[in-house]
């Protein structure tokens, strides 16, 4: 028990050492040094240099000849009288070329819609991990007061049994209420350990930190309310969501791809110049050559198929995902107003009365006209209470963030 109040006190110290942080500090760090988003952004650096790939030509094709055996002067390589020349390009016919960098560019966007989703979702892991950390330090806080009453309570007891002035079984309630302390603040240091750890991964902060949030801004935080009703933040997601705007801008992306497989069946003409020497009806003949496939069938006929299914894929893909987005939109919408009304129907008044009955009952109990049975049922009560209450405020900040990473616009005032 010892050990264990040992490292509670350490771990008490350390946390007292942190850098305190408000949620702009760590939105600032974020943006600087998320290495997600940073690696994410080579995304929309490669698509563009798909775009300029998709500009690029062919390179013209430079052959030439010369003679490897002249059979009337039985000569062998006769470079000086028989050799040519020819140079050729590519010239792309059926708009292949322009759809080819139409195609790269929508991929640019959905590069862009990927990047703005994941910035999104990392943003609402930052803010609900800042406000999870922020409620169990509060906890602790709670507990810790607790604790240190309790404790001080049970050593007395403690001296006093072994004087044989009070019963073992006293003592033993007591420390049962203790334990459950104990193993509140080791639950609690636990849970803000791990969100430390996510705050310095997403932030890039190796230090440890603290919020900075005062009483009075997180009763504003909780006292927001959002513009509208539940259809018209459905309205808004649908509009902003930049992963349903992902899925719509897939179905474009698809339209393109099509259309460039299908000027991939249009043949492409080969156009160049050749000079041959001797070879040709004059000497020093210089000739023009075209070349062009015979397009006897559709060589990518496949490859058309496949990509007008994947625009009816994507289609269907993307109602889908509108509908989803509509009912998380509803159900998240439902759960910050169960939270909130649950909330709002604990006064100040009956919060300021639960610091008052429990300073009351340490009074009381203190002066012998409250049972150690009482007292102890109490404490329980008590510290039950008091941790629910700040999950319940910690539970609508979590909604709000929720609703915010759906609609992705200002939805609160």
């Amino acid at each position: 028990m010892n050990r264990i109040a040992g490292l509670l006190i350490v771990a008490s110290s350390v946390m007292a050492a942190q850098q305190q942080m408000s949620l702009s500090d760590c939105e600032e760090a974020f943006q600087k040094n998320n290495l997600q988003l940073l690696a994410e952004q080579y995304n929309i650096n490669m698509a563009d240099a798909d775009i300029l790939q998709a500009k690029i030509w062919e390179l013209p094709q430079l052959s030439g000849q010369i003679n490897a055996y002249n059979p009337e002067d039985r000569k062998v390589f006769d470079i000086g009288r028989a050799k040519g020349a020819e140079i050729t390009q590519l010239i792309y016919m059926g708009g292949k070329k322009k759809n080819e960098i139409a195609f790269a560019k929508s991929n640019k966007e959905l590069a862009r819609l990927q990047f703005s989703q994941l910035l999104v979702d990392l943003r609402t892991q930052l803010h609900t991990t800042y406000y999870n950390l922020y409620y169990e330090r509060l906890k602790l806080e709670n507990t810790n007061k607790q604790l240190g009453y309790m404790s001080d309570l049970l050593a007395a007891y403690k001296i006093q049994s072994a004087k044989g002035n009070v019963s073992l079984k006293d003592e033993v309630r007591l420390q049962s209420v203790v334990i459950q302390l104990n193993n509140d603040k080791i639950a609690i240091n636990k849970n803000i350990l791990e969100f430390e750890q996510s705050l310095k991964v997403l932030t890039g902060i190796t230090e440890d930190m603290e919020p900075k949030l005062s009483d009075s801004e997180a009763h504003d935080i909780l006292a927001a309310q959002p513009f509208g009703d539940e259809t018209e933040l459905q309205k808004k997601a649908v509009e902003n969501n930049a992963d349903y705007q992902y899925n719509l801008k897939l179905i474009d992306n698809s339209k393109l791809y099509a259309q460039w497989q299908k000027s991939l069946n249009v043949p492409d003409l080969n156009l160049g110049a050749a000079w041959d020497q001797n070879g040709g009806t004059f000497k020093n003949e210089i000739n023009l050559t075209v070349g062009i496939p015979l397009p006897l069938w559709k060589s990518n006929k496949g490859n058309v198929e496949k990509a007008n299914f994947a625009i009816q894929q994507n289609q269907k893909s993307a109602d889908f995902q509108k509908l989803n987005l509509e009912t998380k939109v509803q159900a998240a919408y439902k759960m910050w107003k169960t939270q909130y009304d649950q909330l709002s129907q604990i006064k100040p008044d009956d919060l300021n009365n639960m610091e008052l009955v429990y300073n009351g009952m340490l009074n009381n109990f203190r002066k012998g006209n409250v049972s150690l049975i009482e007292f102890v049922d109490f404490m329980n009560s008590y510290r039950e209470t008091a941790l629910q209450i700040y999950d319940m405020k910690n539970g609508i900040m979590q909604s709000a963030e929720q609703l915010n990473q759906l609609v992705q616009t200002k939805i609160f005032y």
